[in-house]
């Protein structure tokens, strides 16, 4: 009973921080990347340097000591194990909610999988889905081409 109760406590005591997700690098830099476009809290600048980021420019240049966050309340892509052609996400932030189908929803797909988020599935669809995305690109760091400069945390789950 005793153990039961320590087990009890720690995971009240711990908040749910061990579900929280982490991932860096390159997928951190292309789920910004892929998320960016759709943020209205993002400049017209700092979406360009991730899609030429996207596209293996890393020299691109920014202003020096500047860093890009991309946040989302949730993002949730769908496939489908029986119409293998479908292929949709949605991303939430705030009270604007985003949808799209087609290559760019299976490239974020791919990415959030890549990142490591673990899948859930219902009835012919397979889901992958975070809840509160916070990525932080640090474009000094990612013109050195050293592998670090992305990272993001999640929530997994819808």
């Amino acid at each position: 009973m005793k153990a039961i109760s320590f087990i009890a406590l720690a995971l009240l005591l711990t908040g749910g921080a061990a579900d929280a997700g982490e991932v860096s690098g390159n997928a951190a830099l292309a789920l910004a990347a892929l998320i960016a476009p759709h943020s209205q809290h993002i400049t017209a600048s700092e979406k360009a340097l991730l899609a030429k980021y996207l596209e293996g420019q890393a020299k691109a240049t920014f202003p020096a000591g500047k860093k890009i966050s991309v946040d989302a309340d949730a993002v949730t892509c769908r496939i489908s194990d029986v119409n293998i052609t479908e292929h949709s996400c949605e991303l939430t932030f705030g009270a604007k909610k985003v949808s799209f189908a087609g290559g760019k929803a299976q490239a974020l797909y791919a990415t959030l999988v890549e990142a490591g988020v673990p899948s859930d599935g219902a009835a012919g669809s397979i889901l992958e889905g975070v809840s509160r995305l916070g990525c932080t690109i640090s474009p000094e760091d990612v013109r050195q081409e050293s592998g670090g400069g992305a990272s993001c945390t999640y929530n997994p789950g819808r």
